[in-house]
């Protein structure tokens, strides 16, 4: 097994919050895919236009993170089981998330070449995505007895 891998999977096995992040993100750069394939399928294929093919384009992929982090990252959070309210708090988790990276973008692009911006917008992205998705949507439910 590649050294690399190994550290990797050694610090996800000692460390929960880690295993979350990767998870988080691996999961992210599978639904990235999806979102590229159901907008090319919308924009080219269906030949809808650009924003109704971006918005179901990103409404496919954030339903399809929504399910795999609901069963996979926060499984223990979540009991895996989906509902509307984590539903509809996920979808505007990733609003925020859309919201930072706009704006790290069009604020970094102006003192720094475009693509570059882009890199840390996706970073910002991240890192507002993933704590919006554990310490909101999917924080840990108290039992009963122990919120009173």
């Amino acid at each position: 097994m590649n050294l690399s891998f190994r550290r990797l999977l050694d610090l996800t096995q000692s460390r929960p919050l880690a295993s979350k992040m990767v998870s988080f993100a691996a999961i992210g750069v599978g639904n990235t895919a999806i979102d590229l394939g159901v907008f090319t399928l919308a924009y080219k294929v269906l030949e809808l236009p650009l924003i109704p093919s971006n918005v179901l384009a990103w409404l496919v992929a954030v339903t399809c993170s929504y399910v795999m982090n609901t069963m996979i990252t926060f499984h223990a959070e979540s009991g895996r089981v989906l509902t509307r309210k984590d539903y509809l708090s996920f979808v505007a988790s990733g609003i925020l998330g859309v919201i930072a990276n706009t704006t790290t973008l069009v604020v970094l692009s102006n003192f720094m070449p475009v693509f570059g911006a882009k890199l840390i917008a996706i970073l910002v992205s991240f890192v507002v995505n993933f704590a919006m998705s554990h310490l909101v949507v999917f924080r840990r439910k108290l039992p009963v007895a122990e919120r009173q």
